[in-house]
């Protein structure tokens, strides 16, 4: 693998050893289906958060068998086969799991299984019996994802060191219309944030709470704060907010950090944690994603390489993912590559999916970087698909000291952070529209290369072209309504927060429960106390409309 790191990795004193070559004991398990599932798209609240089901209300965007978890019989059926064998990561979109199995022996009958397909060797990692699994759930207080408020006003920024990244696309005329990421959440994925917890210039992320969550897919830590500091550098270019020294290009945005790659080695399973991560950001309501990551090669596994032939957007597993996350409603950036000047050139997975923004990297001017890495994708479309700035970028450094970096890496960040600002000018588009009028606001749009792409975006051209159809606020089309039967309660989802009042009628029409909480984004409506059988429900709402619905409660 060829990371877009750009900083030399760190050496981490870490009970993992990693034997380069070795006989694998990390595999990739294939399942049939999701057969006999405890979970069902009709209670989507037992695996999606609440911000995430007011996002697919909001869009339309359906829960399906795809959103299901994978089912935990299969998982606990694999694990009972050997005490060594541990879980790794899951991709409930891929309907994969990823396990750690040292005894080869064993492989057989976990193909032997009737709910699994196939086994791809992914890793040859080594562990010491002390190393336990990660959870199956990323923590985080729903009670602080807020969904979309946008601000009036803003005052001016003094950008300091980074007033030309952001100029390139006309950023801070975004920013000085009142657009700067406030209550839009934007996950990073990379190797590690070292020094951000104790930071000066990330103080925001926690005493503002800015920050809402973090997550380490590494089996063998759960702290995102050292090991690297690559995230550290990323995160700066988007979220700093030091007038006179360095302003990020989504300052007010709110932020979950997943460390989905491995500092310390460059193996096929670095892939299966990018999934996850995609999934973890869906699950919390992620609006925009930065990945700053890339896979071509892979030294410690060399069984996993790919060729140019592969970047077509469905070979890689996290380009397979990456490309589902468009109709999930989240927009990726991801770096191109840092190979233009290599044997290799080309672009890297998962950047080559499709309905994402692959980004190369240009200086102040729009000068395509020579490192930048090239497209197109193998089977012919445009990539990268924009440029930003990813030469002498401004960003903060591990010890509080700003300085600069090179690569697409920070190219991404640039971006990612005006993407969040755009999004949150233009509520009332989707994740890919706000992708596509980035595209046609760029240099190149109508003579795209495989250089620049469609070229250097324009974010305030894209915002001013289509402010009009931001006029409002979305608005359902439907009443959902779950989970329907339902045993101990029911749930409604109040994206807007509109909702006054929830009635609850016996067939007959007689009034026997009523529920008033228009706080919440999702209103619970609980039901253990009334005789099974069907009800007839009525919503109230602020602007005096009022919706029906019909509930079965069984015991």
């Amino acid at each position: 693998m060829k990371k877009n790191l750009f900083l030399t990795l760190l050496a981490a004193c870490m009970f993992l050893c990693i034997h380069a070559q070795d006989a694998p004991t990390c595999y990739r398990v294939s399942l049939t289906d999701k057969n006999n599932s405890p979970y069902s798209v009709d209670n989507p609240s037992a695996f999606l958060s609440d911000r995430a089901i007011a996002k697919r209300l909001r869009f339309n965007i359906p829960v399906t068998e795809q959103d299901l978890p994978i089912n935990p019989q299969y998982i606990q059926q694999i694990k009972d086969l050997d005490t060594t064998i541990r879980l790794f990561c899951v991709s409930k979109w891929m309907n994969t799991l990823t396990i750690y199995c040292p005894d080869s022996t064993r492989l057989e009958a976990i193909e032997a299984l009737p709910f699994v397909s196939s086994l791809l060797p992914v890793a040859a990692y080594h562990f010491e019996d002390t190393v336990s699994e990660q959870p199956a759930t990323p923590p985080f207080d729903k009670s602080s994802l807020v969904y979309n408020p946008l601000r009036d006003s803003i005052g001016f920024y003094d950008y300091g060191a980074g007033y030309g990244q952001i100029a390139l696309h006309n950023g801070h005329l975004l920013h000085q219309a009142g657009f700067t990421g406030e209550g839009m959440l934007i996950a990073v994925f990379d190797a590690g944030w070292d020094f951000v917890d104790s930071s000066y210039y990330f103080r925001r992320f926690f005493d503002e709470g800015q920050l809402l969550g973090t997550r380490d897919l590494m089996p063998y830590s759960n702290y995102v704060f050292e090991g690297h500091s690559h995230g550290t550098l990323v995160t700066s270019a988007i979220a700093c907010e030091e007038d006179g020294l360095l302003v990020g290009t989504a300052p007010k945005a709110n932020f979950f950090l997943i460390r989905s790659e491995d500092p310390k080695a460059e193996q096929l399973i670095e892939e299966d944690f990018w999934a996850q991560a995609a999934e973890i950001a869906d699950s919390i309501g992620a609006d925009v994603i930065n990945s700053s990551l890339g896979y071509t090669t892979f030294p410690d596994f060399p069984q996993g390489n790919y060729t140019y032939s592969d970047m077509d957007g469905n070979t890689s597993i996290a380009s397979q993912a990456a490309s589902l996350l468009g109709e999930k409603g989240i927009i990726a950036c991801i770096s191109a590559g840092n190979d233009g000047e290599n044997s290799w050139h080309y672009i890297s997975h998962p950047c080559d999916a499709t309905n994402v923004l692959a980004v190369g990297a240009a200086d102040i001017y729009g000068n395509i970087a020579p490192f930048s890495s090239h497209g197109p994708s193998s089977d012919g479309r445009v990539k990268p698909d924009i440029t930003s700035c990813g030469v002498e970028t401004a960003c903060i450094w591990p010890g509080d000291w700003q300085g600069t970096g090179n690569g697409t890496s920070l190219a991404a960040p640039v971006a990612t952070g005006l993407c969040a600002c755009l999004w949150q000018a233009l509520p009332s588009a989707t994740a890919t529209q706000v992708m596509q009028y980035v595209r046609e606001s760029a240099s190149c749009y109508q003579q795209p290369n495989d250089s620049l792409g469609y070229g250097i975006p324009d974010f305030f051209a894209a915002y001013t072209a289509h402010a009009s159809d931001a006029v409002g606020t979305y608005k359902p089309t439907t009443l959902q309504v779950f989970p329907n039967p339902c045993t101990d309660f029911f749930q409604i989802p109040n994206p807007q927060q509109d909702i006054t009042r929830v009635e609850l009628f016996s067939i007959t029409g007689k009034l026997v429960a009523t529920h008033t909480n228009p706080s919440q984004l999702i209103i619970t409506f609980p039901v253990q106390d009334l005789p099974n059988g069907l009800y007839i429900g009525r919503v109230h709402h602020r602007n005096g409309q009022t919706k029906s619905f019909k509930i079965l409660t069984t015991r």
